[in-house]
């Protein structure tokens, strides 16, 4: 196997936060869209677990975790800096896990209230806004979570704030987090994002 293989699925956050990495990393990845319904024999072979994102080495190695694919692609080649200073800190790693825990907890609530009748789904919101909070005034001054640049944190939160912000575009452009906005806006519109969500055949 000449390239690595990346099995993704293109609305995934996990998935999209790991394609961020390999793209500005410049790392040669074949990309396998995956139909969520029918998961490709090669890709469960070497992942039983069965979710995107998964990637295989040109030595066979496999990378199951996104953080993972992550921080492989760019201590590889990291030519924005996304590793350094408050990119990827102790408190940017708290603050990733904070996301990857009780954020997504309260996001799939919030994303699906009927698979879960326990509260209403006003009340899973507001589970979430105690991040959005955080995030504003980390904010607060500065452009990115990591600072001037953007950093891994930023990456690695961003797609969950956007399936966030998804849920209920009228309530979030009035919601009072205009930090938030702004640093979503700017990663929407970025060459990278839009790169990394284009539809490919593969």
């Amino acid at each position: 196997m000449s390239s690595a293989i990346l099995y993704t699925f293109r609305r995934c956050p996990y998935a999209i936060r790991a394609r961020l990495a390999l793209a500005v990393s410049q790392v040669d990845v074949v990309h396998h869209e995956v139909s969520l319904r029918d998961k490709p024999a090669a890709m469960l072979a070497i992942s039983p677990k069965g979710t995107v994102p998964v990637l295989q080495l040109a030595d066979g190695h496999v990378l199951e975790q996104s953080l993972e694919i992550m921080l492989w692609a760019l201590a590889r080649h990291d030519p924005q800096g996304w590793l350094t200073g408050a990119g990827w800190d102790a408190s940017a790693q708290q603050l990733v896990a904070r996301n990857d825990g009780e954020f997504k907890c309260a996001l799939d609530r919030y994303k699906y209230p009927e698979r879960f009748p326990e509260q209403d789904q006003v009340c899973y919101r507001q589970q979430g806004e105690a991040f959005l909070l955080a995030l504003e005034q980390r904010l607060a001054g500065q452009p990115w979570l990591a600072g001037a640049q953007a950093g891994v944190v930023d990456m690695a939160i961003l797609p969950f704030v956007r399936q966030f912000a998804h849920v209920d575009k009228a309530w979030f452009v009035e919601a009072p987090y205009p930090k938030v906005r702004q640093w979503l806006t700017a990663f929407l519109d970025s060459a990278l994002f839009l790169g990394v969500m284009e539809k490919t055949g593969a």
